[in-house]
C-alpha cells in the first residue's frame, strides 16, 4: 500500500479519526482477481481474494454478445469512503484471457473532517488479454478528501478499457454540494512488464484554490469522465478514426480523443451537464473498442443501471 501520507497534497488532512482508526477492521479493504481461459476457450474467475468491507460474488456470463466473458461487480458491505478508508485492488488478466468489470453503484465519498480515503490499484494484463473496467460514477461530498493511484502493466498485445467518471457532488442536497469538496487527487501510469514506463497523468483538484466552474475546466458542467484506452498501435489508430471529437452547447456535452505517448494506446475525455448523456458516449465509446479488438460490439446498458 502507497504511503499517501509522504504526498504533498495531502499533508493537511493526516490527523487521525477520532472514530475507528486507520487500518482497523472494516477500514482496509483488499481485492484480488486473476482471470483465465479454462479448456474450453471460456474466460473464467479462478483466483478471488477480497477483505471487508469488499465484495464479489460468482461472476455472471450475461453479456449477449460476448456469452464467454465473465462479468464482474465489486460491491461494498461498508456504505461510502469515510474518514481513514484504505482501499487496494489487484486485478490480473492471464495470456488470451479476457473480462468485464463494474461496481454496483456509484462510490460515494462522505464527507471528512481529520483524514482522508486512499484507493491503489494495480491492473496487469498478459499476452493478448483484454478487460473493459468500466465503474459506476465517484459521488464527493462536502469536504471529501480522495487520493488515487492505478498502475497498469500491460503486454504490447493486450487491450486495456479503463474509465473514471467523477461527479461535482450531491448537487440537489441542502441545496447542492457542486464541488464543495476539499480535494481529489487521482493519478495513473502505465508501463510494459519489464518496466518500461509509458504514459502517467495526474490531476489535482482543490476547488477552494482554483474553483473547477471556470471556462477551460468544467465551465457550466458537473460530470466529468476520463478513459484510458491501452492498445496496440493498428488498433488505436482506427480507433481513433471512428471517434468524433465535439463541442455541444445546446447539449451541455463535449468530448476530446488524442494519442497516449510512446504507441500505448488513446485518452478519451468528456464533460457534460448530466450523468446520463456522459455514461452513454462512455459505452458507445467503448463498444467501438470492442467491436476493433474482439470484432464484437457492446451491448445496450440495462435500463435500470
Amino acid at each position: 500500500m502507497i504511503n499517501f501520507d509522504l504526498f504533498s497534497e495531502m499533508a493537511p488532512y493526516l490527523d487521525e479519526p477520532r472514530a475507528m482508526h486507520i487500518g482497523a477492521p472494516g477500514k482496509y479493504g483488499y481485492l484480488h482477481l486473476g482471470f483465465e481461459l479454462d479448456n474450453r476457450g471460456k474466460s473464467i474467475l479462478r483466483e478471488l481474494d477480497r477483505r471487508h468491507p469488499l465484495i464479489v460474488q460468482q461472476e455472471l456470463y450475461f453479456d449477449e454478445a460476448m456469452p464467454e466473458m465473465p462479468c464482474v461487480y465489486i460491491l461494498s458491505s461498508g456504505g461510502p469512503n469515510v474518514d481513514g478508508d484504505r482501499y487496494q485492488q489487484d486485478i490480473t488478466i492471464r495470456k488470451n484471457a479476457f473480462a468485464h468489470i463494474s461496481t454496483g453503484a456509484a462510490t460515494k465519498l462522505a464527507e471528512m473532517r481529520y483524514n482522508y480515503s486512499a484507493l491503489v490499484q494495480t491492473f496487469t494484463l498478459e499476452d493478448n488479454a483484454y478487460l473493459e473496467y468500466l465503474p459506476e460514477p465517484v459521488i464527493p461530498c462536502r469536504h471529501t478528501r480522495f487520493i488515487s493511484d492505478t498502475r497498469m502493466v500491460i503486454a504490447p498485445t493486450a487491450t486495456l478499457f479503463y474509465a473514471e467518471i467523477f461527479k461535482s457532488g450531491r448537487r440537489y442536497y441542502k441545496g447542492g454540494e457542486r464541488f464543495a469538496y476539499d480535494i481529489l487527487s487521482v493519478c495513473s501510469h502505465g508501463e510494459r512488464p519489464d518496466g518500461t514506463p509509458l504514459f502517467r497523468e495526474k490531476f489535482i483538484i482543490r476547488p477552494h484554490r482554483i474553483p473547477p466552474q471556470v471556462i477551460g475546466m468544467m465551465d457550466g458542467c458537473d460530470v466529468f469522465a476520463n478513459v484510458l484506452v491501452l492498445t496496440p498501435p493498428a488498433c488505436a489508430d482506427s480507433i481513433y478514426a471512428q471517434t468524433d471529437a465535439f463541442i455541444d452547447t445546446r447539449q451541455g456535452l463535449a468530448a476530446g480523443i488524442t494519442y497516449l505517448p510512446h504507441s500505448a494506446g488513446l485518452v478519451y475525455k468528456v464533460i457534460g451537464k448530466e450523468n446520463a448523456p456522459v455514461k452513454a458516449l462512455v459505452r458507445e465509446f467503448c463498444s467501438i473498442v470492442r467491436q476493433e479488438v474482439k470484432g464484437r460490439p457492446l451491448p445496450e446498458e440495462f435500463p435500470w443501471r
